[in-house]
C-alpha cells in the first residue's frame, strides 16, 4: 500500500486538514493507496508556491530548463519498474503498458528539452518610421494539468512538459484513481533538481472534485488550464474557465472510426484493429470502436478478428498471460455490461458473447451494429468494438463522421493514393493509414475536433498553447507626434 501525500513547494504534506481517501485495486479489491484529501487551502498554497517559483524558473536560460528536463527524463526512465509496480496495483493494467508509458512519457520531456531554443518571435515590417516592431512569444505563469488515470505517465507527463519547455509553472492535479502514480511523477521531477514549486502535485477526494477544479480555475494566479479526460468533464471544465476568461486546452473522448476496403491486407487490419480495440481493457481515447467494412470482405474479416480476439485473455495483470488486465472499476465494467445487453435486447449479434466478472471484461464483438443501439454513439472506453458494413467509399466516409467524436482514426487500403483522400475528408485530428487508431509520439501534434475537444498538445504545436504573443517596439530614432 502506498501512503501518499501532496508535493507543495517541494515538500511532502499532508492535507491541511489531515483527510486522506482510499484507491481501491481493481484486482483484488484491496487498498492500493492512501492519499491526502487535498482542501481548498491547499490548492491556494499549491497556485501561490507555483507562482513563487514562477519568478526563477521563467528567467532560466533556455539551456538551463533544458538541462533540467533531461535529467527528470532520465531519472524517469530509471524508475521504470516502481512506476509498473504501483501503476499495476492501482489502475490494473498490464506491465506492458507502464512500461510504454515510462517510455514515452520520458521521450516527451526529451522532446519539450528540444523545444526549450524554439520558442522564438519574428520581426514585423512597420509604417513608423524608425520603428523595430517584434512579436515574442513569453511565459504564461502558472499552468493547471488536469491528468486521468487511463495511460498515467504519459497524460500527466504531457500535461506539464510543454508548460515548462515555455517557461511557465504548473500545478499537476492528480486523478482520483491513481494518486500514487501522478505523486510519483512529481517525486521524479523533485529529485531531478527541477526547482521548489515548478511543478507541484494535488490529490483529492472524488466528492470534492468539483470545488478543487472550480478553484485550481479560478484562481487569479492560474492562467492556463489543460485537461485531458472524458468529453462531459471536459465540458464542465470548459464552462468554468469560460467563466473566468481562462484558456483551456482540452483533450477528450474518442469512438474512433476504422474504414477497412475490400483491396485492405487483412491479416493487418485484423491485428491493428485488434490492438485499437482491446488493448488495456479499450481504456483508451483513441480506441478503435467502429470499424466500417466494405460489404465484399465483411465476413471473413468479422471471422478473422472473433478468432484473434478468443487469443487475447482479461485477467489479473501479474499474470504474464493476462495481456489485457482488468477494467479500472466495477463500476465501468458494469456500465460495459449494460452496453453490450441493450445491443443483444436489439438484435446485435455477438461472436464472443458477453464475460464479464468483477472488473475483468472479456474483449467483446458486436455485428452489424444500428443506431438503435447505444454502442452506436456512446464511447464504451472498454474493450468492444462494433462492425458495420458498407458499400461505397462515400457511405463508408458518411458512416466514420456519424459521431459527434473527432479524435482518431484510421483507414485500410493498398491503394495509399485512394487512402490518402479519405483519410482528408475524415473528420478527425488524427488518421492513420493502414496502422492502428492507437498511436502516440512525443513530436506530433494530438488533439481532436467536434466533442473531442480543441487545441493541440505536443511539442511545436503546443508553443502557442502555453505562452503569450507580445508585441513590443523599439523607436529607434526621433518620433513625430500630432500634438
Amino acid at each position: 500500500m502506498q501512503n501518499v501525500q501532496l508535493l507543495i513547494h517541494g515538500q511532502s504534506l499532508d492535507a491541511s486538514h489531515g483527510a486522506t481517501f482510499e484507491r481501491i485495486s481493481p484486482i483484488d479489491g484491496k487498498v492500493a493507496s492512501v492519499a491526502a484529501a487535498a482542501s481548498i487551502e491547499d490548492v491556494d498554497k499549491a497556485i501561490e508556491s507555483a507562482h513563487q517559483a514562477f519568478a526563477m524558473w521563467s528567467t532560466l536560460t533556455p539551456a538551463e530548463r533544458r538541462l533540467r528536463l533531461l535529467k527528470a527524463a532520465d531519472l524517469l526512465s530509471q524508475k521504470t519498474q516502481q512506476f509498473i509496480d504501483v501503476a499495476v496495483t492501482e489502475i490494473g493494467s498490464s506491465a506492458t503498458w507502464y512500461g510504454f508509458n515510462v517510455h514515452l512519457a520520458a521521450n516527451m520531456l526529451r522532446e519539450a528539452a528540444a523545444m526549450t531554443t524554439q520558442i522564438d518571435g519574428s520581426v514585423i515590417p512597420s509604417e513608423v518610421p524608425g520603428s523595430l516592431a517584434m512579436a515574442i512569444r513569453v511565459p504564461c505563469g502558472v499552468i493547471v494539468g488536469m491528468a486521468p488515470w487511463n495511460a498515467p505517465i504519459i497524460l500527466a507527463t504531457r500535461a506539464l512538459a510543454m508548460p515548462l519547455a515555455c517557461g511557465n509553472t504548473v500545478v499537476l492535479k492528480a486523478s482520483e484513481s491513481c494518486p500514487a502514480t501522478h505523486r510519483l511523477l512529481g517525486q521524479v521531477l523533485a529529485e531531478a533538481g527541477i526547482g521548489e514549486g515548478v511543478v507541484n502535485v494535488i490529490t483529492h477526494r472524488a466528492e470534492d472534485a468539483a470545488q478543487v477544479v472550480e478553484r485550481l480555475v479560478s484562481h487569479p494566479l492560474v492562467k492556463r488550464v489543460n485537461f485531458t479526460g472524458s468529453t462531459r468533464v471536459g465540458k464542465i471544465i470548459a464552462e468554468t474557465a469560460a467563466k473566468y476568461l481562462k484558456p483551456v486546452l482540452l483533450e477528450l473522448g474518442g469512438k474512433a472510426p476504422v474504414i477497412i476496403l475490400n483491396d485492405a491486407d487483412l491479416e493487418e487490419a485484423v491485428n491493428a484493429v485488434a490492438f485499437g480495440a482491446f488493448f488495456n481493457q479499450g481504456q483508451i481515447c483513441m480506441s478503435t470502436e467502429h470499424v466500417l467494412v466494405q460489404a465484399d470482405i465483411a465476413d471473413v474479416f468479422t471471422e478473422k478478428l472473433t478468432e484473434k480476439a478468443r487469443t487475447l485473455k482479461a485477467g489479473d495483470p501479474r499474470i504474464a498471460e493476462n495481456q489485457l488486465g482488468t477494467m479500472e472499476s466495477v463500476k465501468a465494467a458494469q456500465r460495459m455490461q449494460l452496453l453490450l445487453q441493450d445491443a443483444l435486447d436489439h438484435g446485435a449479434i455477438l461472436p464472443l458473447g458477453i464475460h464479464i466478472e468483477g472488473t475483468i471484461v472479456q474483449p467483446s464483438i458486436v455485428v452489424d451494429v444500428t443506431k438503435q443501439m447505444k454502442l452506436y454513439a456512446e464511447e464504451s472506453f472498454a474493450p468492444v468494438c462494433t462492425i458495420q458494413r458498407f458499400n461505397s467509399i462515400d457511405e463508408g466516409i458518411a458512416l466514420a463522421n456519424d459521431s459527434d467524436y473527432g479524435l482518431s482514426a484510421a483507414v485500410f487500403s493498398q491503394n495509399i493514393a485512394q487512402a490518402l483522400a479519405i483519410a482528408k475528408r475524415i473528420e478527425s485530428g488524427i488518421c492513420h493509414i493502414n496502422s492502428a487508431t492507437v498511436q502516440d509520439e512525443a513530436p506530433m501534434p494530438f488533439g481532436g475536433v467536434k466533442q473531442s475537444g480543441y487545441g493541440r498538445f505536443g511539442s511545436k504545436a503546443s508553443i502557442a498553447e502555453f505562452t503569450e504573443l507580445r508585441w513590443i517596439t523599439v523607436q529607434t530614432d526621433s518620433r513625430h507626434y500630432p500634438i
